[in-house]
């Protein structure tokens, strides 16, 4: 062991004693607690901002992409609706969008405006067809909705239906009721659809607007053939994948015809969602925001703590320079000591932020509106690896910091202290 590392730990400990056990005075001891509780606050503050903010983003991406997919392949012309032009999806162009990099399942979807009308009131809605069936591809389309269902089953026949808690209660309806929908174009026209399920995912927006059911029945509405849809929706392996996904759909559909000259447009959930995504990055904003401040409050804290250790210990630093120590080697002894006591502050943050993370992972103590948030409670993740960076990097930090008020040490004059004493 390096002797400046030695006398570093003799300190470090000396710290932890009794006040009657202490090498030094004593007086450091006020300040090194301050300097520790700025840390682990510091500390603490970081990993829960971390935590909300990507679990955040992650809960309102993984809720915009249940309702259209991470990416989609439709008509050029389509406008901003939810009348569609129909394109043309054959097996074989499925096919091939599932053997694209990053893509785990396709599939087709159909949508049509119309009115949910009861004998006191009625709704505008947006009928949503999905194939039916059990197959590997046509489950990981209804995946989102079966996680979210709360009531009833999944739509298993024509005319059954899907539709969300809150549009139930607009409604008054329940499972098992029948619901009339009417749907306006060169004639009204009006289907009868059955309520086998209730669904919530505390997306006001889109819970207000979509009701799922069986892909036929749309393109019936629509007056489409079987293999005319409004456009195929693709699910990637992970959101940091989704351009590049994005990408190679594009090379094999973008601006190409199918077989009856329909030019087909791929596009992804950022393109279609800008406003929420542009929300969403906002947070990140924030999070830069409060981990500068965080730091710079925890810079301050062991400035000030090393300081007063090498002013609490000039009797030591004269004694070591009188015996031949160097500047360097009695500035890497209070480095040493500090970055030990940096060390515990960090890892009593860490165990802070952790412990308040996972208790709002499994209780959701703390709540929010879901209509201004679209989540009913903070959501909370846990990117390991952002989180060993933010550690990393708060290290890094910390040891360069220290190393300016280290320098108060090499002003200390042996004949100036021992004169004093």
């Amino acid at each position: 062991m390096r002797p400046e590392t030695y006398i570093a730990k003799r300190l470090y400990y000396a710290q932890r004693l009794p006040d009657a056990d202490r090498s030094r005075s004593g007086a450091s001891a006020p300040a090194v607690r301050v300097a520790l509780l700025g840390i682990a606050i510091g500390m603490a503050v970081m990993v829960v901002t971390l935590a909300v903010v990507v679990g955040f983003k992650q809960t309102i991406t993984d809720k915009v992409a249940g309702f259209g997919a991470h990416i989609q392949v439709v008509n050029f012309d389509n406008n901003n609706t939810y009348e569609t032009n129909p394109i043309v999806c054959s097996d074989s162009m499925l096919d091939l969008l599932r053997t694209l990099p990053h893509v785990v399942a396709t599939g087709p979807y159909a949508t049509k405006p119309g009115i949910l009308k009861t004998d006191s009131t009625f709704q505008g809605a947006v009928l949503k067809g999905m194939p039916l069936g059990n197959d590997e591809q046509i489950r990981a389309q209804w995946r989102f909705f079966r996680a979210n269902l709360v009531e009833g089953t999944m739509p298993d026949s024509a005319n059954h239906a899907l539709i969300s808690r809150e549009m139930a209660r607009l409604l008054a309806l329940h499972v098992n009721a029948d619901v009339l929908c009417y749907f306006v174009g060169d004639r009204i026209r009006a289907r009868r659809l059955h309520i086998t399920g209730i669904y919530d995912t505390g997306f006001g927006d889109f819970d207000r607007l979509f009701i799922l059911t069986d892909l036929p029945s749309v393109q019936q509405l629509n007056g489409w053939t079987s293999a005319q849809v409004s456009g195929i929706e693709i699910l990637v392996d992970d959101l940091d994948h989704l351009e590049r996904a994005a990408m190679h759909v594009f090379y094999h559909t973008g601006n190409r015809l199918d077989s009856e000259g329909n030019a087909l447009y791929t596009q992804t959930l950022r393109s279609t969602n800008r406003a929420i995504f542009n929300w969403l990055d906002l947070l990140d904003t924030n999070v830069w925001i409060i981990i500068i401040l965080m730091l710079c409050v925890s810079s301050f804290s062991m400035i000030t703590g090393l300081i007063i250790l090498i002013l609490d210990s000039v009797q030591l630093i004269a004694t070591l320079k009188a015996l031949g120590a160097t500047n360097r080697f009695v500035r890497r002894i209070f480095v040493t000591e500090a970055g030990m006591l940096v060390s515990r502050g960090l890892l009593r943050g860490n165990l802070i932020g952790l412990a308040l993370c996972l208790l709002q992972y499994t209780l959701h103590i703390i709540p929010l509106d879901s209509a201004t948030y679209y989540v009913s409670y903070v959501p909370v993740a846990f990117p390991w690896l952002y989180w060993l960076l933010l550690n990393i990097g708060t290290v890094l930090l910390a040891l360069l910091v220290l190393l300016a008020p280290s320098a108060v040490a090499s002003h200390v004059s042996p004949a100036r202290v021992m004169r004093f004493d």
